[in-house]
């Protein structure tokens, strides 16, 4: 016979488990990204003219580290929610989206060596975070706000990559 205190301690190690899952995901986009970024920063990266209000190279890896754990946390608590609800799968089928969208930026700006490409991708990106973040905030009202700080910087980084495309045409 099983406990009552045997079936919550097993749901607590599959939610740390789909915890883990989550964040490892995120944090491997985020990896296979900066195999491009790495590259590209002391040599094209390096030549380009960029705005006064870009950030110094140290800033980027920090925030996207804290970024991607945010939302490998907001994915968990989307997914905690079950599966086998429709909603919940939408959702994470639309994070998944922006997730590779997100690698595919760092492609197309730093892989490329194109601030053009990079715009198209950024914004097809930031539309995707909006529209998980939306997705999310109903399944999750946590899991939508804590995407919010993601979006706030991808605008950011948008106008930023816009700045340094026009100011290297």
């Amino acid at each position: 016979m099983v406990r009552k205190s045997d079936k919550i301690r097993g749901m607590k190690i599959k939610d740390i488990g789909k915890l883990v899952i989550s964040v490892v995901v995120c944090l491997g986009a985020g990896a296979i990204g900066s195999i491009f970024t790495q590259q590209a920063i002391p040599t094209w990266y390096a030549t380009l003219e960029k705005p006064a209000f870009n950030p110094p190279n140290w800033v980027f890896a920090p925030v996207w580290t804290l970024l991607y754990i945010l939302m490998g946390v907001a994915a968990f608590l989307v997914w905690r929610k079950g599966l086998d609800n429709r909603q919940v799968r939408i959702a994470l089928i639309v994070f998944l989206v922006q997730l590779i969208l997100n690698a595919s930026w760092s492609v197309a700006f730093f892989g490329l060596e194109s601030p053009l490409y990079g715009l198209v991708v950024i914004t097809f990106l930031w539309v995707a975070i909006l529209f998980t973040s939306l997705s999310f905030y109903r399944i999750s009202r946590a899991a939508g706000i804590l995407l919010w700080p993601y979006l706030l910087w991808v605008t950011f980084a948008a106008v930023l990559n816009e700045s340094i495309w026009l100011l290297n045409r």
